[in-house]
């Protein structure tokens, strides 16, 4: 019998992602306070690659606790520029100070994952994505904001690259899945390895 895998998120990206890829699975949401456990970690002064791994272990843990047997996969994203941590904007203003303060330079995304068995960690992994927004005009941005409104609010940089959001870009030096929130490939050759689908 195939064990049970289950992602620890309620991102409808990356349930896409792994639906999209044939994966059977179930999604239950993470029941932990990110800030928190962030505010928790800034205090050893770690990087922000450091703290994207850490929030996907603790959401994997967090799902494993209440998953006996199951593979629970938990994934988190930070975007960095010159050691600042963005997070998703609360409102449209957030949305506008973001790109104002992304325009014209390269951020990294942080894409970290964890694999969590009963408690234990398995596997974990961070993948890093740069991205190099083209400059900006304040007229620009209000405009791109109005078309595409609200859904900026879903992602830590203000924007979707899968959509309107790739017209902001210059230049990109990352893997896809990685920028969507969920590092695909070295995933499926975790679950290859464990036996949790097909190899």
């Amino acid at each position: 019998m195939t064990p049970s895998l289950i992602l620890a998120s309620q991102s409808p990206f990356r349930r896409m992602l792994m639906e999209n890829a044939g994966l059977a699975f179930e999604a239950r949401p993470a029941q932990i306070d990110e800030r928190a456990v962030e505010a928790a970690i800034a205090a050893s002064h770690i990087s922000p690659v450091d703290i994207a791994g850490e929030l996907a272990l603790a959401k994997a843990r967090d799902v494993s606790g209440r998953a006996a047997g199951a593979y629970v996969i938990g994934s988190d994203q930070t975007l960095s520029l010159d050691g600042r941590v963005f997070h998703k904007p609360r409102n449209m203003a957030e949305a506008r100070g973001h790109l104002e303060a992304l325009s014209g330079r390269t951020h990294a995304l942080n894409c970290g994952i964890a694999l969590v068995r009963d408690g234990e960690t398995l596997w974990r992994h961070v993948s890093i994505a740069r991205l190099t927004m083209r400059p900006l005009s304040r007229p620009f941005i209000e405009r791109h904001l109005e078309r595409v409104g609200e859904r900026v609010l879903a992602s830590v940089g203000a924007y979707q690259l899968e959509g309107e959001g790739v017209q902001l870009f210059e230049a990109i030096d990352g893997d896809y899945f990685t920028i969507l929130g969920l590092p695909l490939l070295p995933l499926l050759q975790q679950l290859r390895k464990f036996g949790v689908i097909d190899a």
